[in-house]
């Protein structure tokens, strides 16, 4: 525990010989509990705010490389097709340009129904925030938008959520939550603005993302230059996000992995897309100014000799970690208690065989 202590003393006054001692009020002072410790950095929020401004500027190249937000944003939104249920109020957290508004205002969502209803019609009202004001306008006055009953508004900061507590009836983040700093206590906030009975639907970047181009840059760097820095950001692993759900106090999870692969025609592709989403790298004490050229082309050359396809091009790998979870009710679905069960789970499957 830290904690900063001081011996307790009694001040007295000093009172010439002779004289009677003057009223007064001794001071005392205690020991104190010091401030908890900050959370840990891991990410400069201020760099990746400035990233995602100039990269939502460019709207051109901005919208391109969309692609891959489009396609989580409506994977993630899929997952409401097995819920039936209305949403009076829903928040979207790190909305980037409104990628999930757009899904939930596409047409014909239910691939097993000839004809269905867009998912925005379960919808009261979707709250889109983001700390990036540019990135959160950038498609405003697309068609979409008037689809869906939805409003824009600019937080300062994503780690701190400035809503009342039992406000919404879904929570739902897309390609977000990976550049946060104190993940848990972010879940436990989303966890607190929740009704009961309600749940949250994440979608994030995992561990293994980008792992070609990250084992690609470390040998070239180790080649050329000796050693090493980080230029591909740590990411979460599947492992630990059911654990940090059930920390924040959601209950009944879902946690899920999906890998997307991308092929480009070199490193250099991939590295404007990566810019053009707005997700270079923002780690606390990497080294500043641009990669050297002669550690660009090793790279290169490396990626095409450990990961490349026939055809010349290169595959990138992108984990997505998918997580559902569930506040807390009376009246919710709640697991037996282990070994309440009366039917062994062998004979059942001997039987079958």
């Amino acid at each position: 525990m830290n904690c900063s202590l001081r011996r307790s003393t009694l001040l007295l006054p000093r009172v010439p010989k002779g004289t009677e001692a003057a009223s007064f009020t001794p001071r005392r002072f205690y020991a104190f509990q010091a401030a908890a410790p900050p959370i840990h950095q891991v990410f400069n929020r201020r760099t990746k705010w400035l990233q995602r401004e100039r990269a939502a500027a460019d709207v051109e190249n901005s919208r391109v490389a969309d692609y891959l937000k489009d396609e989580v944003a409506v994977r993630l939104c899929d997952r409401l097709l097995d819920i039936k249920r209305n949403y009076p109020k829903v928040l979207d957290l790190g909305a980037n340009s409104c990628n999930i508004a757009r899904a939930l205002a596409r047409p014909n969502p239910d691939p097993t129904q000839p004809e269905s209803e867009p998912l925005a019609s379960s919808i009261g009202h979707l709250l889109a925030v983001d700390s990036s004001e540019t990135m959160l306008y950038r498609d405003a006055e697309q068609p979409f938008n008037g689809a869906i009953n939805m409003t824009r508004e600019v937080l300062p900061d994503e780690e701190t959520l400035p809503f009342e507590a039992n406000t919404f009836d879904l929570v739902l983040s897309s390609l977000s939550m990976h550049w946060i700093n104190d993940l848990p206590g972010v879940l436990a906030q989303i966890n607190n603005i929740l009704k009961p009975d309600c749940a949250f639907m994440g979608a994030m970047f995992g561990g293994d993302t980008l792992f070609e181009l990250r084992t690609s840059l470390q040998l070239a760097e180790q080649e050329r230059r000796g050693g090493i820095s980080p230029h591909v950001s740590p990411l979460a692993d599947v492992r630990d996000v059911g654990g940090l759900l059930q920390r924040a106090g959601f209950k009944m999870l879902t946690v899920d992995v999906d890998d997307i692969i991308v092929d480009y025609p070199d490193t250099f592709a991939l590295m404007q897309d990566i810019q053009a989403m707005g997700e270079s790298n923002a780690v606390l004490g990497r080294e500043m100014g641009g990669i050297q050229r002669d550690v660009l082309l090793a790279s290169d050359a490396i990626y095409r000799e450990l990961h490349g396809n026939e055809d010349g091009s290169i595959p990138a790998t992108f984990r997505m970690i998918y997580m559902i979870g569930w506040k807390e009710s009376k009246d919710q679905a709640k697991p037996l208690p282990r070994g309440s069960g009366e039917i062994n789970l062998k004979d059942v499957l001997e039987r079958k065989s």
